[in-house]
């Protein structure tokens, strides 16, 4: 078998195409690595923290890298993914929800009671603060870091708003002004480090020491107790009101009916006198005479005295009016045109317009 040496000499040029063939194949992997190794994908609800491991600029970046392939130098570089997706963490004394330990947070109240509540938290992480948060922390793991840092946060700001509360608004309508009160002091803590608080929730009852709920349910519905009785006084009271408007509606209505009654009587009356005077009036003493004789069944008296047939004579101006023919007369016609303007209709009710009575 020839030597290496022999081989060469013999085939020179089949050896200088190996060694060609060789260097561009080593090459070839070389850019491959390279390419492989400088370029990374940041998925959606991600963002990239630049990181640089050497130089004067050695340390983390102030702007994220965008979404989507980054290029980066691998030998002075480093691209850590960071979330920024809504994350949600529970803090609770149950042992089948969160962590199998108790996590629930304590606070107290201006009497100094004790009050335990399970917590719920959302937030997210602003892209652009996420360098400086990453910065601080060294931390990826958005839940680890709730479950440290942020609890500290939460857990402190509810021990100060409620350090300022009685523990009986916070049990009963103080509870939403309390939660409102955390939330916003979460968010300025958190806030400085890039930590956006989505919502903060107080997850089922809080717990009190036995006595002292007791106690405030005792009050409470003394209070409930209080309300509907004063309830059932103005009920009653306005029945009362009612009944008492509706007895004053049915006296007006009976005396309006009983002044239309007198009313119709007395017009009534007026009517059937001024009847019965224009009948007065009209009847002259010529007129009765021709009644009376109309009325005579023609018989004499039985007896006579002078031996003559009897005259009926009658004083009829004492049958009569009582005053002479032409008083009566002109008191006839004063009445009939009395009479007559009332009858006739008003000018404003010829053309349609109601006429007040």
């Amino acid at each position: 078998m020839p030597s290496h040496s022999e081989f060469d000499s013999k085939f020179p040029g089949l050896v200088r195409a190996g060694r060609r063939v060789a260097a561009v194949a080593g090459v070839a992997v070389l850019v491959a690595i390279a390419g492989c190794s400088t370029l990374t994908r940041v998925d959606a609800g991600h963002v990239g923290i630049r990181v640089r491991l050497a130089g004067s600029e050695r340390g983390v970046q102030d702007m994220p890298v965008v979404m989507g392939w980054v290029v980066y130098n691998p030998i002075s570089e480093q691209i850590i993914v960071f979330p920024t997706s809504v994350q949600n963490v529970v803090w609770t004394a149950s042992a089948h929800e969160g962590k199998p330990i108790d996590e629930s947070i304590t606070f107290s109240s201006t009497e100094g009671v004790n009050i335990n509540a399970d917590i719920g938290l959302s937030f997210h992480i602003e892209p652009l603060l996420a360098p400086k948060l990453y910065g601080r922390f060294r931390q990826t793991n958005m839940l680890l870091l709730a479950d440290g840092y942020m609890r500290n946060a939460v857990r402190e700001a509810f021990s100060d708003v409620t350090s300022k509360m009685p523990v009986q608004d916070i049990y009963g309508p103080g509870k939403s002004k309390m939660l409102s009160e955390v939330t916003s002091r979460c968010r300025e803590i958190l806030g400085k480090d890039g930590i956006v608080i989505d919502q903060l929730t107080i997850n089922g009852t809080l717990r009190l020491p036995q006595n002292v709920a007791d106690a405030i349910n005792r009050a409470m519905e003394a209070t409930q107790n209080a309300i509907q009785s004063e309830n059932r006084v103005r009920q009653v009271r306005a029945e009362a009101d009612q009944a008492i408007t509706q007895a004053h509606g049915g006296a007006e209505a009976t005396r309006e009916k009983a002044q239309g009654e007198a009313d119709a009587l007395l017009i009534r009356a007026r009517a059937e006198a001024r009847a019965n005077e224009t009948i007065r009036l009209s009847v002259s003493p010529t007129v009765l005479q021709y009644r009376a004789l109309e009325h005579w069944d023609g018989k004499l008296p039985q007896y006579n005295g002078g031996g003559q047939i009897p005259i009926l004579t009658i004083d009829a101006t004492k049958l009569a009016t009582g005053m002479d023919e032409t008083t009566r007369e002109r008191k006839l016609k004063e009445l009939l045109a009395e009479e007559a303007k009332s009858a006739a209709p008003s000018p404003a009710a010829v053309q349609g317009v109601p006429v007040k009575p």
